[in-house]
């Protein structure tokens, strides 16, 4: 059996993803492990959450590659909660409403689980392979709604608590 990274890393190849969205999925999984609360949270699903999270980015670049990413984890028959973490990354989360306002599918897609807050905040801190600081993530989303930055501080206050 390999590496769980490389079996990851593997995954995302066969999905189209490019050497820099690689690159960037190990750099949050690197951010994820300061994050890492212990034993009240799934290892593997964090680890595993982490890596691919961004899968969905072999075929399409847009807002729909949450989506996208998270219907290829089960099409190769993932565990549901990594399919999650990958549906739910994007910032901190968008409603079912929210969802529909872009064109995707109306589903719930807020970080609700342990694994599922310390992905989207762990992405939310680094840009490319760069960590970045919360009011440099702040700054970079002047153009979202009040709701959705009040959301995305929030989630990085909350997941401050596991540092």
């Amino acid at each position: 059996m390999p590496e769980p990274s490389l079996q990851w890393e593997t995954l995302l190849r066969e999905a189209g993803c490019s050497r820099k969205v690689i690159e960037h999925c190990i750099a949050v999984r690197d951010v994820v492990m300061e994050y890492h609360p212990g034993d009240i949270s799934d290892m593997e699903v964090l680890l595993a959450g982490a890596i691919l999270h961004d899968i969905g980015r072999g075929s399409t670049h847009g807002v729909a590659h949450a989506q996208a990413g998270a219907e290829f984890c089960r099409r190769k028959g993932l565990p549901e909660p990594v399919s999650r973490v990958v549906e739910c990354h994007l910032g901190a989360g968008l409603t079912a409403d929210e969802c529909t306002l872009l064109r995707l599918l109306p589903i719930n897609c807020i970080p609700c689980t342990l694994e599922e807050k310390i992905v989207a905040n762990a992405d939310n801190l680094v840009a490319g392979v760069r960590r970045i600081h919360i009011d440099e993530r702040m700054m970079r989303s002047i153009h979202l709604p009040r709701k959705m930055k009040r959301r995305l501080y929030h989630l990085w206050l909350e997941m401050e608590l596991f540092r």
